[in-house]
């Protein structure tokens, strides 16, 4: 993505070290619009029972979350694009609920689609097709952007937030973008195709070495994820251009992110997330906007939920008054440490058998290709994760009937192939233990925060733009 990493991160700050805090689109997306844990706006997974986009969530987490106290700060809201998963479906609320704080609304109904989708326009329903020129999601996504930005007030600032499906399957490709990469195929560097033999009891399912055709599978999903990712590198410039043209570019923040990473062939899994490892939870984080020097990597860790309250910051809203577990990175563009954080996950799975795969029995889901399961009930888990520039470390427990603990050293092995628990000296892992026990349950300030932080005052109201990927 040579144009988003030109126009956004040599332009500014690109953190080398973003995480979300679990690795799975509804919870994930809940965390950016809220700024909290899992374990507080309570959404678990992508499932209706699991509480996303649910009436619960509705009534709760979604009339406290970014877009509200953007309004009462009379920004003006747009969102286009990917919003919840189980969004717009009739048990919630169908496309005529249109989340309090948003102005302009056109929102995906359900999961991602590039063609043959419905979405809710200001709580009305609008079916598209298969015409490249008319329906093709992503590039819909930035030309009612660019109406917004023509039709808006000028007088009051305004937040976008664009949310492309690529590169989620299906994986369409927009059409002159169908042969790009043809020759490339998944990295095969660090765990790919390895085995899982000391991990939980999931990752030591799939065949080692992966057949042939999961291999073939795995390659052909990267490509056509590198392919709908040009359409979205093309948003991007087409949204700075027109930021330029309309003399906003200098006094608008542009975030670029997504809501987890991905795994191609590691630890012999297929393709998906939902992994507590390095590849599942690290995340891509771009910003340029006033203030923020042009071509800094940031090292230190930024957090999703961290967002939601820096957006805030932007828009001077005063966040001791907020309800979030995360903190505003904006006065951290120079330096900052958080010595550790969480990350958390509540598995699914299917309470009966998958009918493709009558070997594997219940408790499972998302086993394809070839009945390689990537995740289950027992993909339960909650991490420490260590970094504050002395350490690089992961502590991880599941909730399984075999209590499993996993422990990596990331500084001596970057691709979490060894579990060193019972390496490690058992008073460190009762200290760990207890940590993970506090922020479990850790709700605003008792989460841990930035140190040293430089804070910088804003008296203007500047505009933003967030464009994220799934």
């Amino acid at each position: 993505m040579k144009k988003t990493k030109d126009l956004i991160g040599n332009q500014g700050a690109t953190f080398v070290n973003a995480f979300t805090v679990v690795p799975l689109c509804c919870p994930s997306r809940s965390s950016i619009l809220t700024g909290r844990y899992p374990h507080n706006h309570q959404v678990r997974n992508n499932s209706l029972s699991g509480n996303c986009s649910s009436p619960r969530w509705q009534k709760g987490p979604e009339a406290e979350a970014l877009p509200v106290f953007l309004n009462k700060q009379n920004y003006q809201t747009f969102f286009a694009g990917k919003y919840l998963n189980q969004y717009g479906k009739k048990e919630a609320g169908d496309v005529f609920h249109v989340p309090p704080g948003w102005e302009q609304w056109h929102a995906l109904v359900g999961n991602s689609q590039y063609y043959n989708y419905t979405l809710s326009v200001n709580g009305k329903e609008e079916k598209h097709g298969d015409d490249y020129e008319k329906d093709y999601l992503t590039d819909l996504i930035v030309n009612r952007s660019l109406q917004f930005l023509d039709s808006r007030n000028p007088k009051r600032p305004f937040f976008l937030m664009l949310s492309p499906p690529a590169p989620h399957s299906p994986w369409a490709a927009a059409p002159q973008y169908l042969k790009e990469f043809s020759n490339v195929k998944a990295p095969r560097d660090g765990s790919f195709n390895k085995p899982g033999k000391d991990k939980h009891w999931l990752l030591r399912q799939p065949t080692n070495p992966m057949s042939n055709s999961s291999v073939s599978f795995l390659d052909n999903a990267f490509r056509k994820r590198w392919q709908t990712l040009l359409s979205v590198d093309d948003m991007v410039e087409t949204l700075v251009k027109k930021l330029d043209s309309i003399k906003e570019l200098d006094n608008t923040y542009i975030f670029y992110t997504s809501d987890n990473g991905y795994h191609t062939g590691q630890f012999s899994l297929p393709i998906d997330k939902r992994q507590l490892y390095e590849f599942d939870v690290r995340i891509p984080l771009m910003v340029r906007g006033p203030g923020i020097k042009p071509k800094q990597m940031l090292k230190a860790p930024v957090l999703n939920i961290d967002l939601a309250p820096t957006i805030l910051d932007i828009s001077g809203v005063n966040l001791s008054a907020v309800n979030v577990d995360g903190q505003s990175f904006l006065s951290q563009m120079v330096s900052l440490a958080r010595p550790f954080f969480l990350i958390e996950y509540t598995g699914e799975g299917h309470p009966t058998t998958d009918p493709a795969c009558p070997k594997l029995g219940p408790g499972l889901s998302e086993c394809f290709p070839d009945c390689v399961c990537e995740d289950a009930y027992n993909n339960t888990y909650a991490c420490v994760r260590t970094l504050d520039g002395q350490n690089d470390m992961q502590y991880c427990e599941f909730a399984d009937s075999e209590s499993f603990v996993e422990v990596y050293n990331l500084t001596s092995d970057p691709h979490q192939l060894e579990n060193i628990v019972k390496k490690v000296d058992p008073v460190i892992l009762q200290a760990m233990n207890q940590r993970l026990i506090k922020l479990q349950s850790c709700v605003g300030i008792s989460c841990p925060h930035f140190l040293s932080l430089l804070k910088l005052d804003f008296n203007h109201k500047y505009d933003v733009a967030l464009a994220f990927f799934t």
